[in-house]
């Protein structure tokens, strides 16, 4: 008889502790922190329980819709969407507390955020001590007259991904193109670009091409270069359901995660009382060496005869070149790259090659590197060699961390594309549906912008909702932008560190409105492609003048541009989502969401099901991808970044309660480093670079020895402006050197 193919090798399903709801162990405090969160928002929990159980949460990008989610059952919720609620429900600012920029200037994002919702326009001009509240109407002719003087090429216009609605987005990238310019980006760039670029090479869509439901039951899951215990903590039911179901779980990472070793998941009984182990086996591998691993698992696949080559020979093209490629490699210079032994690479490949099904998921360690691009492109290779797409429970989903990645992508938020993921060729068409011509320059992503910025070369931003000087490396250098900008205009709901920094001439701060607060409701995008609405919670306040975020960029447009302001005229959200239903084929049916539990799922729920891929020929692209080595100085270390208590740059707490981290200023380094060093665990010291330095406290962890790990906004301070060069994502990694403090 021929031999049989081995079964997929499962899971081990089991508790994390014998002790009762993990008392004493390193985890989250889900119910302390719900008690902590209602007491928050204690002068407004009717309005609180109305969004979390009518709106769609504007956290990360799994979007549950009210308690619930269109993936698994039960209830649904996590502490970081609670975290967000106060930002909702609190009350405005007294316009007292802005007139002091001296005292603002001492304040951080906590402190700022903490001061209330803006609840008016106001103005700031450089030299007076403070701003100063003006009308709707002297902010719209200020900001108005200012575009109207300002070459497009003097322009640029960013937006953030929190809690932003994709009508808003929309509305945004279609005033800065009527303003006359492509320099429009989204805070997209900083994280997930690289997957982008990765997937349209690949495969030709650049998003993920499964659902989340597919990671349940899966046979292999593959976690690369993800923390999402912190970032994205709904996650942990998928992932304790998918155990349940057999689902073995490798995590690839430089640092051992305690968050997705175990997890204790509060709204499953079994799980709260005694915790779920999720991870079966953990791969250590460099920072910087994850091609090389993906190269020793074909090559160990080749060996193996494990290679889907009658599905690879229909509906690829460039096997040859990367089986060529393997062959050649030598497992030492393979080792050497990856930093993971042969025998262990060999183990994960048999573990693929017993697999009937695999799903990766990746986050910003492997994207966040000037190489990101190709990293992303070396998993669809894996991904492609076993014929791991287009079928139940198989694909890659680089998940994201924001409610608004996603769709503010989709909608056009970007210097080349326009809504509906479409690149400039299709500029006729939304000529035609807009009614005015649009720019044909190419345009600037966003450190390019800053960078123009800094050289003097840009008068005007108008920024929505972001935080530039704590997302982006080198703080200093985005300080010195700001500076040489005539007019910035930011749009936000409250004040952050970016708002405050000295302009060129002029700060016009606009205040708006959140998602559940905009007339018509709203949608965002979900990691999975779903498209889910929001409607206006009940009960809202009215937050002194606040405007529709998707209003106010028309409006000044409109002031700027009077001839185009029937293009930019909108009665409610729902207008804008007719147009979109017009004007964008991927979101076909957008326009017939109205009301709670309505979704579309663009593309389904895989892509690829019928095995034909997003290019000319429908045959998917394998890439030609080099291993990259990461040359650090004898006495240097790789500094690479992690989150904690955090959602994007808003720092909720102090301490990690998944890792262990005790302060933001702690710096995990592996004990033998420590001793190599001379250093002691709790030790305080200098962290150095080419570009600055901040003190740190010492933390013994299990990292790979050479690399150090850092609280992220806080040590941008010591990471450069570096570039991957194919999607303009920063790497937001450096050579460091510690000192004694």
């Amino acid at each position: 008889m021929p031999n049989q193919p081995l079964p997929p090798v499962p899971g081990v399903e089991g508790i994390a502790s014998l002790v009762p709801f993990g008392l004493g162990a390193q985890k989250p405090h889900h119910i302390w922190e719900t008690l902590e969160v209602m007491w928050e928002n204690r002068d407004a929990l009717p309005y609180a329980y109305n969004i979390l159980s009518q709106g769609v949460c504007d956290g990360c990008s799994l979007g549950p819709r009210g308690l619930r989610d269109d993936v698994i059952d039960g209830l649904h919720l996590c502490t970081t969407r609670l975290r967000l609620l106060r930002l909702n429900t609190m009350p405005p600012l007294d316009p007292a507390a802005l007139a002091d920029m001296s005292r603002l200037r001492r304040l951080d994002n906590r402190e700022l955020q903490a001061l209330g919702r803006v609840p008016h326009p106001f103005v700031y001009r450089k030299g007076d001590t403070g701003f100063s509240r003006i009308s709707w109407d002297e902010a719209l002719q200020l900001a108005g007259t200012a575009l109207r003087d300002t070459p497009p090429s003097r322009q640029s216009w960013f937006a953030t991904s929190r809690g932003i609605t994709n009508e808003a987005y929309y509305a945004f990238t279609k005033a800065a193109r009527l303003a006359g310019t492509n320099n429009v980006d989204l805070c997209a760039r900083l994280c997930h670009q690289a997957s982008v670029s990765g997937l349209k090479a690949t495969v030709g869509v650049g998003a993920p091409t499964c659902s989340l439901r597919d990671m349940i039951g899966t046979d292999l899951l593959l976690l690369w270069g993800a923390d999402i215990a912190n970032n994205q903590p709904v996650t942990m039911k998928y992932l304790a359901h998918a155990k349940a179901a057999g689902t073995r779980i490798v995590v690839i990472n430089p640092v051992r995660e305690k968050g997705l070793e175990s997890y204790w998941v509060p709204s499953m009984p079994m799980s709260a009382l005694f915790g779920t182990r999720l991870m079966d086996d953990f791969v250590q591998v460099r920072v910087g060496g994850d091609i090389a691993l993906v190269q020793g698992l074909l090559k160990a696949l080749v060996e193996m005869g494990a290679v889907a080559r009658e599905w690879v020979g229909a509906h690829t093209v460039g096997w040859e070149l990367v089986e060529a490629q393997v062959k050649a490699l030598a497992w030492t210079e393979i080792e050497r790259l990856a930093g993971v032994p042969r025998g262990q690479i060999e183990w994960i490949a048999q573990l693929y090659a017993r697999a009937r099904t695999v799903v990766s998921v990746w986050s910003m360690g492997l994207t966040q590197h000037r190489f990101g691009t190709e990293n992303v492109e070396a998993v669809v290779n894996l991904h492609l060699a076993g014929g791991m797409f287009g079928r139940e429970k198989t694909g890659v989903i680089p998940i994201r961390g924001h409610s608004g990645v996603q769709g503010g992508a989709e909608c056009g938020v970007g210097p080349n594309i326009l809504p509906g993921s479409v690149g400039m060729e299709a500029r006729a068409r939304f000529e035609s549906a807009w009614g005015h011509a649009l720019p044909t320059s190419d345009g600037l992503s966003t450190v390019p912008m800053v960078h123009a910025m800094e050289r003097g070369e840009i008068d005007f931003l108008y920024n929505v909702g972001g935080n530039l000087l704590a997302v982006l490396p080198d703080p200093q250098r985005v300080a010195t932008a700001f500076a040489r900008t005539k007019l910035r205009v930011h749009q936000d709901i409250v004040v952050n560190t970016s708002t405050i920094l000295e302009p060129g001439e002029t700060v016009l701060l606009l205040p708006a409105q959140t998602r559940y607060e905009q007339r018509g409701g709203g949608t965002s995008t979900s990691t999975e492609r779903r498209v889910r609405f929001s409607p206006e919670i009940p009960g809202h306040p009215q937050v002194g003048e606040c405007r529709p975020e998707y209003e106010i960029p028309c409006q000044v447009v409109s002031v700027a541009f009077p001839e185009k302001a029937a293009a930019l005229a909108y009665k409610d959200a729902s207008e804008i989502r007719a147009e979109m239903g017009r004007t964008m084929e991927l979101y076909k049916g957008v326009e017939d969401l109205s009301k709670a539990g309505d979704w579309i799922q663009w593309g389904g729920e895989r892509l690829f099901a019928d095995d034909r891929f997003k290019m000319s020929d429908g045959k998917a692209r394998f890439a030609l991808v080099e291993a990259v080595e990461v040359a650090v100085p004898e006495g240097a270390f790789y500094l690479t970044t992690r989150r904690g208590k955090q959602f994007n740059s808003i720092v909720m707490k102090d301490h990690d309660p998944v890792q262990g981290g005790r302060a933001r200023d702690d710096l995990l380094v592996s004990g033998e480093d420590l001793v190599g060093m001379g250093f002691r665990d709790g030790q305080r010291a200098i962290v150095r670079s080419d570009v600055g330095r901040f003190e740190v406290t010492l933390r013994q962890a299990q990292i790979r020895p050479g690399v150090v790990q850092a609280y992220w906004p806080e040590c941008n301070v010591v990471i450069g402006h570096r570039l991957d060069p194919r999607s303009e994502e920063p790497d937001y990694n450096a050579v460091v050197w510690i000192e004694r403090a």
